[in-house]
């Protein structure tokens, strides 16, 4: 390439490089590429500092704005536009991407939450985001009140009090997948000035539309189905109303909350993928489920597009789609010991958290352990499924020699 090329920004001439010493030329080179190149995947900006072509430029620029860069924590090129598209993926006008789930879901709670006020969780809630009211919204002095996710409006708005500020909803709950009854909740809470915000993980932006029932924040563990390679960590807040993007936008740069530029560009990546995917893995689980139930050993199957499954009337009224997720509850008469062996035995399943990657993952629960607040009708174990890529009839015959090999066979 020549070195007569025009640079792509306005900067001040360098000293002959024949009059500085090597050190000083490895940091300050003449050479700028050319503008114009493009390809399928956008270019991955690694950035503390971003250089400025003048002192002006440098006051001028908002960090809030996108239209300007200046600082590697407030953006890149690589962050702007994977938040561009996830906020399109949501049905939102604005988002804000964090370093996990649990970071983003915090700073929800962090931006719209202060000293005297009231959030309500479900009693399915993921544990650590009951573990993080319980531990330090308390100690800020914001109350946390629990609410049975299967509960019917007029009981959740029974709970309402003038302190409350913000109503948590899962679709469906952590573990246990309940579907809740999103449109009567989210009505009740708009009825009494609430905040909603949801946590959508499970339907990825496909199954699911938050924004169109009338939610005010959308949350999602983008280490799930929209990495999909079980390799990245990182979490968004979606809005529509640019008044409480703001509020997210300063809590989330006093946290000093950021995300990498080769993690952005991994997620960028499996957004391609992400909608044939979710498909497989819908199909395969929705398989896997049913076969399930037909074993003797279980008692019942939750997955909420199965009839039957708590919710699954909400399911159909408002999903289109289910993921790869679902949870199995066995027979009382078998202990937490044979449950556990049948895990150990799994072959295809691996042992391990998360999901929407590429293997099948098996995790037995104590929901009784997860619940301490709120009574759990069921007294067998439960395992929770998460269906990969894997060929369907590969893991039904992997599940059927675990459960002859832990005794829960016939």
């Amino acid at each position: 390439m020549s070195s007569q090329q025009e640079p792509q920004l306005d900067q001040k001439p360098l000293p002959s490089s024949e009059n500085l010493a090597l050190s000083t030329r490895l940091q300050h080179h003449p050479y700028q590429a050319p503008a114009g190149f493009d390809a399928v995947e956008p270019g991955v900006h690694h950035a503390s500092t971003v250089i400025f072509p003048n002192v002006a430029a440098m006051r001028a620029r908002d960090w809030r704005s996108k239209a300007g860069y200046t600082y590697g924590l407030h953006g890149t090129p690589t962050t702007f536009i994977l938040e561009e598209r996830l906020a399109a993926l949501d049905g939102g006008r604005h988002c804000v991407l964090c370093p996990s789930g649990l970071s983003a879901i915090a700073l929800v709670d962090l931006a719209l939450l202060q000293q005297g006020d009231t959030v309500l969780l479900p009693s399915n809630v993921y544990g650590p985001s009951r573990e993080l009211a319980e531990c330090f919204l308390g100690a800020w002095g914001i109350e946390h009140r629990l609410y049975d996710a299967s509960c019917t409006p007029d009981e959740l708005a029974a709970l309402i009090t003038p302190q409350t500020k913000l109503l948590w909803l899962e679709a469906p709950g952590s573990v246990t997948m309940e579907m809740p009854d999103l449109r009567g909740f989210i009505g009740v809470a708009r009825q009494h000035g609430v905040l909603t915000a949801i946590d959508a993980t499970w339907a990825a932006g496909i199954a699911l539309k938050p924004f169109d029932l009338g939610v005010d924040v959308v949350m999602q563990a983008l280490t799930k189905y929209q990495s999909g390679g079980a390799d990245v960590l990182m979490g968004s807040v979606t809005t529509r109303d640019d008044a409480l993007h703001e509020r997210l936008l300063l809590t989330h740069m006093r946290l000093g909350l950021g995300v990498s530029g080769d993690d952005a560009a991994r997620v960028l990546r499996g957004l391609h993928t992400l909608a044939l995917r979710y498909a497989a893995h819908d199909a395969s689980a929705r398989q896997i489920a049913r076969w399930m139930q037909q074993q003797a050993a279980v008692a019942q199957v939750l997955h909420p597009a199965l009839p039957g499954s708590p919710g699954h009337a909400f399911w159909q009224r408002d999903c289109t789609a289910a993921g790869g997720l679902f949870s199995v509850l066995f027979q009382p008469r078998y202990t937490a010991a044979q449950i556990d062996a049948f895990v150990d035995a799994l072959r295809l399943f691996k042992i391990g958290y998360s999901w929407g990657g590429p293997v099948s993952l098996a995790v037995p629960y104590d929901v009784q352990l997860m619940r301490p607040s709120s009574h759990w009708p069921h007294a067998g174990g439960l395992v929770r499924l998460a269906i990969g890529l894997e060929d369907p009839q590969d893991l039904i015959d992997d599940l059927a020699r675990a459960l002859g090999a832990a005794g829960m066979a016939g």
